[in-house]
């Protein structure tokens, strides 16, 4: 157990005790619903008085998150204290961890939020990553594009996010330019993988050193935002076994207490490459809300009250579809009327572009998820569209 935490019982949270959530987002929402469906009350740290996680809330601090004053006032108000996303300062956990248990700890925040941290601490964990550089300045950048080859991709290290703080490298030419149209720097260089799919693991730890692993989901993204995860993912079981023992052992090598995300590459050949991980609940686990009898956000709760963990169970087989925008919001009538669709509304205003506004999972007989004609039949208004453009008329 970390420092921080080791001053605080780790004895299962009673019914009716707080849970603080930092961020008032759908993650935060779902997180909040979950602890209300085991007793517990939900107090949200948030600057956002009607936001998703607000709107369902017991209760609301309204503050900033590099405030001080309201971080104590929360924090004495409550009995323990997560987050739903990434981009906060893992100094104000520090701060709220003065007064009460803070699951995940802050130390695992830095590492995640942290592209060249998060890098160095799995590669140093033996965990396998596509080839990788660390790039500060003008020879760091060029040395990168010797070692790793053209093309590649330039990252942010912090605040990147649905395919935003990152440019593809495909030729010399380019380097500066998207060097200089990323800030701030530092920055990392990633090699291309020989890329097949995209599979996520959720892993669930908790305070007593148990782990959990949902089944793999296969992910598939549409203008660098998730678009639509297959659960289970179609891949060979043995290598949904890997990647689940991948999870487990960030998991346990982070002394993580709660949820993780763990995004994988699996390239041509079958080898698995972590991407990135995420300590919260996670879009790609969405799935678990209608197909297994205690969810990604059920069990992230009961980890950092101090609950026990059931079995990751799952009864069905699922395909989640983000709703982003005016565009599929648009659709939101046709959804709702669609036979097998089960809807989740996030309750934001407005349906910007490339907003996640909610999603939908529909569900299949265990064992029987359907190829991808299925898969798009199933989706009716959902379904992507096919391309007319260049069709003669």
């Amino acid at each position: 157990m970390s420092a921080s935490s080791s001053r605080f019982s780790s004895a299962a949270l009673a019914p009716n005790s707080v849970i603080g959530i930092v961020g008032g987002g759908q993650l935060g929402r779902m997180s909040a619903v979950a602890a209300a469906k085991l007793g517990f009350r939900a107090h949200i740290l948030t600057q956002d008085a009607n936001g998703p996680a607000a709107q369902v809330a017991h209760q609301v601090t309204l503050g900033a998150y590099d405030d001080h004053q309201a971080l104590e006032a929360f924090a004495r108000a409550v009995d323990v204290v997560t987050f739903e996303f990434e981009n906060i300062s893992a100094d104000a956990l520090d701060c709220l961890a003065q007064y009460c248990p803070v699951r995940p700890s802050g130390a695992i925040l830095r590492i995640s939020q942290d592209r060249l941290s998060e890098k160095t601490f799995l590669s140093e964990a033996d965990i396998p990553l596509a080839p990788w550089m660390a790039v500060t300045d003008h020879a760091s950048l060029h040395a990168a594009a010797d070692k790793l080859g053209f093309p590649f991709i330039l990252k942010t290290t912090r605040n990147g996010y649905d395919g935003k703080g990152q440019a593809r490298v495909y030729e010399a030419s380019q380097l500066e330019d998207a060097f200089a149209s990323l800030a701030p720097h530092p920055l990392v260089a990633e090699g291309m993988v020989d890329f097949a799919c995209e599979i996520s693991v959720m892993v669930v730890r908790g305070t007593d050193g148990t782990t959990r692993c949902f089944a793999p989901g296969l992910n598939s993204h549409r203008d660098g935002i998730l678009d639509v995860t297959l659960a289970p993912a179609p891949v060979p079981e043995e290598t949904a076994e890997r990647a689940q023992a991948l999870a487990v052992a960030i998991a346990e090598k982070l002394d993580l207490i709660g949820i993780l995300g763990v995004e994988m590459f699996i390239d041509s050949t079958g080898n698995l490459l972590v991407n990135e991980i995420a300590p919260r609940p996670h879009n790609s686990g969405h799935w678990t809300m209608d197909a297994c009898p205690t969810d990604q956000f059920d069990m992230h709760i009961r980890a950092v009250a101090g609950l026990p963990l059931p079995p990751t169970l799952r009864h069905s087989d699922a395909v989640m579809k983000n709703l982003v925008g005016p565009d599929d919001m648009a659709l939101w009538p046709e959804v709702l009327a669609t036979p097998g669709h089960i809807p989740h509304l996030y309750g934001k205003a407005a349906a910007r572009v490339g907003r996640k506004m909610g999603h939908v999972n529909i569900l299949f007989p265990y064992g029987s998820l359907p190829g991808a004609l299925g898969i798009q039949d199933a989706l009716g208004p959902l379904a992507e569209k096919p391309d007319t453009e260049n069709d003669d008329a």
